[in-house]
C-alpha cells in the first residue's frame, strides 16, 4: 500500500498547541484521523503520514486551523465530512500595513462584537489570527460568513452585513423547518 506525506508549516508559537499537554491533541488527532504525525518543533513542519489521501486531507486541514488560532476541540470538527476551513487573507483587502490593521479591528469588532455577530448568526466558528480570517462550519454556512467577513474588508457598514446575515439566519431556520436544502427555497 502506498504511503503518503504532507507538510504543514504552522507558526512556532501554535507547535505546542499542536502538539498538546503530554502529546493529547497530537494524539487525538492521529487516532481520530488515521495518520501518523511528526513534528519539528524548531522548523515549525508537521509531517502528516498516512495510506488514505482523505484521512491525510482531513488531518491537515485540522493542523492548519490550529496554525490560524483556533483550538483544538473546533479544529476536530474539520474531521466531519460536512464541515470546512476557510481563510480569507487580510493583504488581499489592505494597501499599507495600517490597513491591516484598521481591517482586522472591523472583523474583529469592539470588545469582540463583530465576530460574535457573525458567529452567532452563522453557526460558524471564526478566527482572527495574524494577517487572516478563518472560519470553520458547515460548508453552506461557511459561504454565508465568507461573504460577510469580506464585506466588512471591502468597507461595506456592519449594519448591513448583519442584515444580510439575518436574513440568510432566517432561510436556514425555513428550510431546516420544512425538512428542504436551503437553496430550494431560492428556487421557489
Amino acid at each position: 500500500m502506498d504511503e503518503y506525506i504532507y507538510e504543514e508549516k504552522v507558526p512556532k508559537e501554535r507547535i505546542a498547541v499542536v502538539i498538546g499537554r503530554k502529546g493529547a491533541t497530537k494524539r487525538m488527532i492521529q487516532e481520530e484521523a488515521g495518520v501518523k504525525l511528526m513534528i519539528d518543533t524548531k522548523e515549525g513542519i508537521v509531517r502528516i503520514i498516512g495510506d488514505d489521501p482523505l484521512k491525510l486531507f482531513n488531518a491537515r486541514e485540522v493542523i492548519k486551523a490550529i496554525a490560524r488560532g483556533f483550538n483544538p476541540e473546533i479544529a476536530k470538527l474539520l474531521l466531519r465530512p460536512d464541515y470546512t476551513l476557510e481563510v480569507i487573507n487580510i493583504k488581499d483587502y489592505a494597501r499599507t500595513k495600517n490597513a491591516e490593521i484598521r481591517l482586522k479591528g472591523r472583523v474583529i469588532g469592539e470588545e469582540g462584537r463583530s465576530r460574535a455577530n457573525i458567529e452567532r448568526l452563522t453557526d460558524c466558528y471564526l478566527s482572527v489570527y495574524g494577517k487572516t480570517v478563518s472560519i470553520i462550519g458547515e460548508v453552506e454556512k461557511v459561504q454565508v460568513a465568507r461573504r460577510a467577513v469580506i464585506g466588512l474588508l471591502q468597507g461595506k457598514t456592519h449594519r448591513s452585513v448583519y442584515s444580510q446575515l439575518e436574513r440568510k439566519r432566517r432561510e436556514f431556520k425555513l428550510a431546516e423547518k420544512l425538512g428542504i436544502d436551503p437553496k430550494e427555497l431560492r428556487r421557489r
